[in-house]
């Protein structure tokens, strides 16, 4: 997240938590739309090819907004800044891919588990790799996550792969972003362009085939490109409420998605037995773990701010 501007006022906070509500609601309704795909003939792999296409204009327009063209032919001229961007736009294909084919397979839940996670995950990769501090409540919460995923693989009788990848995949993007010399509408356009060149080797080869079902009619072409907003839109929120709230309020708002999430895969009748409901006890408590301790450093650094 990149750094906060000068304290906002009533009116900007208020935008800014709305923004940051809405851009979870997407995210967390993503499964829903995904399902819609699938009822309507889209395999996982046509919706991931779609939504790489889709996206692409899209994060443009970004570019276009932020006035950030300069900034990209700048990345496409420096060798390490583009390689970079290209891990992440693999890393978060991967992860993009996974989504989709969980909620494909009936594994929403095993999706919003992987989300749960990723907070943890990148503290505890922070803590490992640029030594930022874990305080007792962050040491609570990977504890309880750790616990949660283990009382999951008892539950399922394997480790929840799906979770894991996803929690991985997010995780070593946000590494590898971290060191990207790029603002985020820069990056994810690059991201884009590039993960759009397979998914259109990709979508033509579908329907050379006779498969897919958009560019078929205007209903289901119209379903395919609601993916890029869908891809974009809730990015472009996030990016402009993350630099005006509190870090204590974003990491009460993280945890929106995935329980959206949570209930979509129950609504759709996915399983859920007592010790897998148990396994995501663990990961709300150390979810709420994570959010107390945000909050309480949220106050200390508006005390310190106040104070200097």
């Amino acid at each position: 997240m990149t750094g906060a501007a000068a304290a906002p006022d009533g009116n900007t906070s208020r935008q800014a938590l709305a923004a940051g509500i809405g851009c979870y609601i997407f995210w967390g309704l993503l499964p829903a739309l995904f399902m819609l795909m699938n009822h309507a003939g889209a395999t996982p792999w046509e919706i991931l090819g779609e939504r790489t296409l889709w996206a692409a204009p899209w994060s443009a327009g970004l570019v276009i907004l932020a006035r950030h063209q300069g900034e990209v032919r700048r990345v496409l001229r420096e060798p390490r800044t583009l390689g970079l961007l290209t891990v992440s736009a693999l890393l978060i294909g991967i992860n993009w891919s996974t989504y989709v084919w969980a909620v494909g397979n009936g594994r929403t839940l095993d999706a919003a588990l992987g989300y749960y996670i990723i907070p943890l995950f990148n503290m505890a990769v922070g803590a490992m790799m640029f030594r930022e501090r874990i305080d007792r409540f962050g040491l609570v919460a990977i504890a309880l996550a750790a616990v949660g995923v283990a009382v999951q693989t008892v539950a399922v009788g394997k480790l929840p792969l799906i979770s894991l990848v996803l929690a991985i995949s997010f995780g070593g993007y946000g590494v590898i972003r971290k060191q990207v010399r790029a603002e985020a509408q820069t990056g994810l356009f690059v991201e884009c362009v590039l993960m759009s060149i397979p998914g259109l080797i990709y979508v033509v080869w579908l329907h050379h085939a006779g498969g897919g079902i958009a560019w078929r009619g205007v209903g289901p072409t119209l379903l395919m490109a609601v993916t890029g907003p869908a891809t974009v839109v809730p990015l472009a929120l996030f990016a402009w409420a993350a630099r005006r709230l509190p870090l204590s309020t974003v990491g009460f708002l993280q945890f929106i998605g995935p329980t959206m999430s949570f209930f979509v895969g129950l609504y759709a009748g996915e399983p859920m037995t007592p010790l897998r409901a148990l396994s995501f006890v663990f990961i709300w408590a150390g979810a709420a773990a994570f959010a107390l301790g945000a909050w309480r450093a949220g106050r200390r650094l508006a005390r310190e701010a106040a104070i200097a």
